[in-house]
This record gives structure tokens, sequence and C-alpha cells, in this order.
């Protein structure tokens, strides 16, 4: 249950992110846009920069798996200053989560779950309360922050870039013309 909660968006996730990085260096390519602009641009003056953005997307996708299956994972102690590094990084990634096995998650939605922060913060909850409430929330805004921030460079993207996994499950002949 926890893996079913997890990897796969997860793995959703990180490949729409792949696919929209693509994208962005070519149209920053034919726009004249070098890749370490796009490295470090930012929403905002005291945001972390597109590069970061990624690297923290990774890493929470990966951070779970130490929590939750003590895992062990590689580390993203740099942000990338290219999109080929962006790119390694959302690879090695998905390595990972594509060879996860569910049952080393759990099934134990109640287990307590522990984790500080840099901070000396520490939180106690249920492995359930974990996923929804740490793990998906904190994925999600770097994986947004990142398609924002590609977004605010004038990268022609839109929700189906966001979400591109879901054209599989699109029913035939329901897809508007073009």
């Amino acid at each position: 249950m926890l893996y079913d909660l997890t990897v796969p968006a997860w793995q959703n996730g990180l490949t729409a992110l792949s696919g929209e990085l693509a994208r962005a260096r070519a149209w920053g390519e034919e726009n004249g846009i070098g890749e370490l602009q796009f490295a470090v641009a930012r929403l905002a003056p005291d945001m972390f920069p597109l590069a970061a953005q990624v690297r923290f997307a990774c890493t929470q996708a990966l951070q779970p798996l130490v929590r939750l299956a003590d895992a062990d994972v590689p580390e993203f102690p740099e942000d990338a200053v290219d999109f080929s590094g962006m790119q390694d990084q959302i690879a090695a990634t998905l390595a990972v989560l594509d060879a996860v096995d569910p049952a080393a998650l759990g099934a134990d939605l109640g287990r307590a779950v522990s984790f500080p922060l840099p901070n000396g913060m520490v939180f106690d909850m249920s492995a359930f309360d974990y996923v929804r409430d740490w793990a998906q929330p904190q994925f999600a805004f770097h994986r947004i922050a990142a398609y924002a921030v590609l977004r605010h460079m004038g990268v022609p993207l839109g929700k189906a870039d966001y979400v591109s996994y879901m054209l599989r499950h699109l029913r035939p002949g329901t897809a508007p013309a073009a």
C-alpha cells in the first residue's frame, strides 16, 4: 500500500519533469537562452533556483525510501549546472525507484516514522501520515516549483506536459482535434 501511494507517483512526476527539461533545452537553444540561465532561474529572490528544485524533487522521492524501507539511496550534494546534470539526477533517481521492491516499504500504515530536519525540529508520525502530510507534499512542491520556473522563463509548457503520464489512460477517440 505504501508503495502504491508513493513510488509510481514519483516515477510519473520525474518522467514528466525530464520531458519538460528536454523541451526547455530545445526551446532555449531556439530562443537564445543558455543552460546556465535556466539552471539559476528562480521565481523569487528568496526561492531556490531551477537546478535546486530538480535536485530537491529527486531527493524528496528518495528520502522516504530511507525512512520507510531503510534503503541505501544516492545523495545529490550539489545542484547541476546544466540540463545534462539535471537529467542525470532524474535518471539516477528513476533507476532507484525502478528497483524498489514494493514489499520493502511495508504495509503497516500505522508504524512509527520519525525524522529530524536540519534546524533541529523532529517529527514523529505514522507511516501513512508521513506519506500524506510530508513525503507527497514535499515532492509536489519542488516538482511544481521546477515547472513554474520553466514557465516563468517562457518555455511553452502546459498542463498536458505536467501530467504527460496521463495519456496512457486516455480513452481512444476522446482527444480534442488539433
